[in-house]
Order: structure tokens, then C-alpha cells, then sequence
């Protein structure tokens, strides 16, 4: 009889187990190649699917604009995103961590390259050029440019002559500069050599440096039950610098955030 009941309750807690482990989605803004992303998302989903027991599978957009859809369709369950998307899509998501760079850095500017011999030495002289952007949504290729050039009296919407990047990748600026079809490009800070193996060396310099922004956020649906939302941000903020999932996102940590954490890229973009 007591080992009947025993099995019973062996089998009543796997029981339970199992209905309260859920299929999650994580995805991240499409910046890199589909295998990129890949390499940098799976020792992720591997270790919070560990850590809370969930099951935690990828999703990956090829655009920005698919990204934005399948979030406010609400398949990608769980975000990894730059502040520009974050702050677009957080009626349905809320951000729980904010990543650490190498750097111990929670936050991240922008740059402005150019060509060597463009005779643009500073931000003055970008008035009136042809400047490629990664888009208007990008915090690292437009937003972090934009607030710096403002503060200099130069509005660069009205000021310079803009276009998008092709799919919205830094690597699509960072080439059209070194070829000279624009005069300058807007980019993250971190993105500087992403193009190296296209482009000749020593094709583009850097002109400055521009505004700090808030990094790259973690965000999970509003409609995720309370429970697996402390079990996931319990999950992020306990990875560890040395830990495979943190060396496959090229960071050392995450921070606790919050939705107001981003409310000075709400105002940039208003």
C-alpha cells in the first residue's frame, strides 16, 4: 500500500511538472546574419530553458519590420533587442534586464565615419552630405548621431541629405562609405570592423563619437504569467561573465531594467 502511494506521488509531481513547463520563443533584433545570430542565441535559449525549466526555442526575423510583427503577434515570447525596437513594441513587452558590455558598460554610443580623403574632420562639416543611416530606429545608427548634432545646432533631417541602409544592417553603411556612393555614415560604436573583410583597409575613418544610449534590453510578453516572469529575470541576472550563453552575446553581464530605463530614447524619437 505505501509503495502504491509513493508511486502515486511520483507520478501526481511529474504530472504537475509538466503542466507547469512552457514553450517559449526567443528572438533578437535581425543586426546579424541568420547563422550569426544563431551562434549568439542558442547557448542563451539552452541556458534559461535550464534554468526555469521551460522549454525555450528560437525565432529569428529577417528584418526589423518582421521582428516588430511577430512580437506584437505575439509569437517571440522573449526579446533581445536594441533600445529604438524595444521602446516600439513595449505596449506588449517590458524590459526585465538591460546587457553589460565587455566593458562594464550599461551603456553604448554611436559613431561617424567617413571616407580618409572626404575632407569631413568634424561634425560641422557634415551639412548639406550625403549620409547613410542604419535607420531611423536604430539607436546606435541614428538616434545617438541625431542627439549629438542637435546639440551642435545641426538638424539632420533638414540639415543633411539621409538615406536607409538596405536591410538595415551597419554592414550595408559602413560599405557604402568606403566606396564613396555617401559621404557619411551613421553606426554603432561596436560595429566599427563588422564590415572588415568587405571593404579595403584603411577605406573609412571615424569623425566622432556620439551620445550615450541605454544597451541592448531583455523584454518578455506583459501576458506571461508573473511566476515565469520572476523565474526568467531571476534566469538573465544570474548568468555569469564566464559563462558560454553572456561570451556568445559578446557581453559580461545583465542589469535589472526597467520600462522607464528607456524613456530618453521615447523622447529622441517623439
Amino acid at each position: 500500500m505505501k509503495k502504491t502511494a509513493f508511486c502515486l506521488l511520483v507520478l501526481l509531481c511529474c504530472l504537475c511538472s509538466s503542466v507547469s513547463a512552457e514553450e517559449y520563443i526567443l528572438s533578437m533584433s535581425p543586426l546579424f546574419s541568420v547563422e550569426q545570430m544563431t551562434s549568439m542565441l542558442h547557448p542563451f535559449a539552452a541556458r534559461l530553458s535550464e534554468e526555469t525549466g521551460n522549454d525555450i526555442k528560437l525565432l529569428l526575423a529577417g528584418n526589423g519590420d518582421q521582428y516588430a510583427a511577430e512580437i506584437l503577434q505575439g509569437n517571440i515570447v522573449i526579446g533581445y533587442e536594441t533600445p529604438a525596437v524595444y521602446v516600439n513594441i513595449s505596449n506588449v513587452h517590458e524590459a526585465i534586464a538591460s546587457a553589460v558590455t565587455m566593458q562594464h558598460n550599461t551603456f553604448f554610443k554611436g559613431i561617424i565615419i567617413t571616407r580618409p580623403e572626404s575632407g569631413i574632420s568634424g561634425l560641422e562639416d557634415l551639412k548639406g552630405k550625403k549620409i547613410m543611416i542604419v535607420s531611423r530606429e536604430s539607436a546606435g545608427g541614428f538616434l545617438s548621431q541625431k542627439i549629438t548634432l542637435k546639440e551642435q545646432g545641426i538638424n539632420v533631417e533638414w540639415d543633411c541629405q539621409l538615406s536607409e541602409a538596405a536591410n538595415q544592417r551597419e554592414e550595408n553603411v559602413i560599405i557604402s562609405v568606403s566606396i564613396g556612393d555617401v559621404d557619411a555614415g551613421f553606426i554603432s560604436e561596436y560595429a566599427l570592423h563588422k564590415a572588415d573583410q568587405y571593404i579595403v583597409p584603411g577605406s573609412i575613418t571615424s569623425v566622432a563619437k556620439t551620445a550615450s544610449l541605454p544597451n541592448w534590453v531583455v523584454s518578455i510578453s506583459r501576458n506571461m504569467p508573473q511566476v515565469q516572469k520572476d523565474d526568467l529575470r531571476k534566469a538573465v541576472l544570474s548568468l555569469t561573465q564566464d559563462d558560454p550563453a553572456l561570451k556568445a552575446l559578446g557581453i559580461s553581464a545583465f542589469t535589472r531594467a526597467s520600462d522607464a530605463d528607456y524613456d530618453i530614447i521615447r523622447d529622441i524619437i517623439e
